[in-house]
């Protein structure tokens, strides 16, 4: 299948993380239309759960307006037990985040969804155990100094400076940065998109 031939490929995410890890798949999404939806958690939900919901609530809220388009939405939820940390916005959320995950392990959902051409959703689940280092004062400054916590789920991205404080990591690395890329290209393909 050539890629005139494919159908039109929408991501429902301004993430520019998401569009480089699709670029290393060999695929470009046609248009970038962020899906404006409510993402904060419903009460008792857990946090694999909120990872799948808002990643198909995204794909499925941008494919109501674009019908016979393929819709690929994510989302990424750092969870510390049934703790669903945000993403944060502010320093002292980033520090509250840091302080939470450093020395401990914790999980990393990521949730993908595709609408099929005929609107049919496709989920899969990408959920990685992330181990940190047990931050030391000036660690944790510097981080939060760089101010890379900005946006991110749980208050860091693993492919910036809060690499070097990953002392193991079980699951998928490209779920971690926020798309999976074995369970998006899966996706891709049962939706006609990718062969």
């Amino acid at each position: 299948m050539s890629a005139r031939q494919r159908p039109h490929l929408i991501l429902a995410s301004a993430s520019p993380r998401r569009l480089s890890l699709l670029a290393q798949i060999g695929v470009t999404p046609d248009e970038v239309i962020p899906a404006d939806i409510n993402e904060d958690p419903i009460p008792g939900e857990l946090p694999r759960q909120h990872a799948q919901r808002l990643a198909s609530e995204k794909a499925i809220a941008i494919s109501g307006a674009h019908p016979g388009k393929v819709i690929l939405g994510s989302d990424t939820v750092v969870g510390v037990g049934r703790r669903i940390l945000p993403k944060t916005e502010t320093r002292d959320e980033a520090q509250y985040c840091l302080k939470l995950i450093s020395g401990r392990a914790h999980r990393v959902f990521t949730g993908v969804a595709v609408v099929d051409i005929e609107g049919n959703v496709r989920t899969r689940m990408s959920e990685t155990r992330v181990k940190f280092k047990r931050l030391s004062d000036q660690e944790l400054k510097a981080y939060l100094d760089s101010e890379e916590w900005k946006g991110k789920a749980g208050g860091y991205g693993i492919q910036g400076l809060a690499g070097a404080y990953i002392q193991n990591l079980n699951g998928s690395y490209t779920g971690v940065v926020g798309l999976p890329l074995f369970e998006t290209r899966n996706l891709l393909t049962g939706a006609g998109y990718l062969t």
